[in-house]
């Protein structure tokens, strides 16, 4: 006889509450064995892939893709000894008796544990049904391009009472349906439409996964940590002729050294002078925390929105190193693969818009850090040199912090020796 278990979304990264379905790699009737991808999912810090813990025939998909689901919901059913009778019909989860068992969630996928069923063993006197069934919810049909923001419970009670999602506004925040509405709208009780209108010019976008952490981080970090920005404009010529140097040596060749290359490299050496830039401030404990490594992060747009992925220990890399991990760093994040855990802990960041054409920004400082260095674009500009006007490549910095860690003196200290860095990489040979 056929046994089946469930598959439920685990916590991928501590305090996941939950994720989007972003890609299914397997459907119903697929052979799947140990640990093989059959997921891809959108945490509030990256997409995540799921292996599955056994081999077997995949039996049902129970969520969509697009839909939002919360950790611990079964989101597959697998049968693990398909060489037993065939499978009935009807859903496996609902055709027989059940019994519970415990499932350990992957390594690396949290210390939550999540509970599955399974059939009963023959003979076993039967079982009340579990209160819970998992079910494939009804999916999200776009209906003149709108789609209903509701859970996949809310989803399945919706369809259960015989009640279009379309014709309903949700009253919880960002307009998700709750199942007060559903249950509202199927008493009869007078509800809200929803006017959509095909040929409206306006579209609504749900604020969730990367886009809905970082907004959350940034307001967290403008409304509590109070911001000072400050600005240089520099020299770089002499740096981008070293760049040119540098890419004809034969210990350069074929690494891709940038300007961002260089201004890691600054960064890790002015923080070793100006320390504060790398601590933090720790309401909780009421202290300053000093770190003695550089996890820098780089600010980088990405197709899901702006990720800031980490390069540990990069005060001790090599220019040659450095180049190499930034490099490994942004071909990571622009396919989305970038994982929660190279996404945390990090100590000092570089945002670089120049990459867009433009001058200068004021950066929010990411939550548990001090500081965030802007680049802007390098452009052609008019410039004295020796007293005579020359056109010089002119790069134009701006240095943000918290200015309850870093004073205005330790932070310009800190914005000028990056600069004098960037003028002169013979500078660095002082450090």
């Amino acid at each position: 006889m056929p046994t089946y278990k469930q598959f439920p979304l685990a916590d991928t990264a501590e305090g996941l509450t939950e994720a989007d379905i972003l890609n299914w790699h397997v459907k119903p009737g697929d052979t799947v064995t140990v640990n093989q991808i059959v997921v891809e999912i959108e945490t509030a810090k990256a997409a995540v892939e799921l292996p599955i813990p056994w081999a077997g025939v995949v039996t049902e998909l129970h969520v969509e893709p697009g839909q939002t689901v919360e950790v611990g919901t079964p989101i597959l059913t697998i049968d693990v000894d398909p060489g037993g009778a065939s499978a009935p019909a009807a859903a496996p989860v609902a055709a027989a008796p059940v019994e519970e068992e415990e499932m350990k969630p992957l390594v690396g996928y949290g210390s939550k544990t999540v509970v599955t069923q399974r059939r009963a063993r023959k003979g076993a006197a039967p079982e009340p049904a579990p209160a819970v069934v998992a079910t494939t919810p009804a999916p999200a049909t776009p209906r003149g391009g709108y789609v209903p923001l509701a859970k996949p419970p809310v989803r399945k009670l919706a369809k259960d009472l015989g009640v279009d999602l379309h014709t309903l506004t949700g009253t919880a925040d960002g307009g998700v349906i709750t199942r007060e509405d559903v249950e509202r709208a199927a008493n009869g009780a007078p509800v809200v439409t929803s006017v959509v209108d095909s040929g409206s010019r306006e579209r609504r976008v749900p604020i969730k996964g990367v886009r809905k952490m970082t907004a959350a981080a940034m307001v967290q970090s403008a409304f509590t940590a109070p911001h000072v920005t400050e600005f240089l404009t520099i020299d770089v010529t002499p740096m981008m002729e070293f760049r040119e140097k540098l890419k004809k040596s034969r210990e350069f060749a074929g690494v891709k050294v940038t300007p961002l290359t260089f201004a890691a490299k600054a960064v890790c050496l002015a923080a070793k002078r100006t320390p504060d830039v790398n601590a933090v401030w720790d309401e909780q404990a009421q202290e300053i925390v000093y770190k003695d490594y550089v996890h820098l992060g780089i600010a980088a747009a990405t197709p899901r929105g702006l990720i800031v992925p980490k390069v540990r220990d990069a005060d001790s890399m090599s220019l040659k190193e450095l180049a190499q991990a930034l490099t490994a760093l942004t071909d990571t994040a622009r396919e989305g693969k970038t994982s929660p855990a190279d996404m945390a802990n990090g100590t000092i960041t570089i945002t670089n818009v120049g990459v867009f054409g433009v001058d200068t920004g004021t950066p929010i400082i990411n939550p548990g850090e001090s500081a965030i260095l802007c680049l802007g674009a390098i452009k052609d500009q008019p410039w004295v040199v020796d007293g005579e006007i020359k056109v010089r490549k002119v790069l134009q910095l701006s240095l943000s912090f918290d200015h309850r860690v870093v004073d205005g003196q330790q932070g310009s200290e800190f914005l000028a020796d990056v600069g004098a860095l960037l003028a002169d990489p013979a500078m660095a040979m002082t450090y």
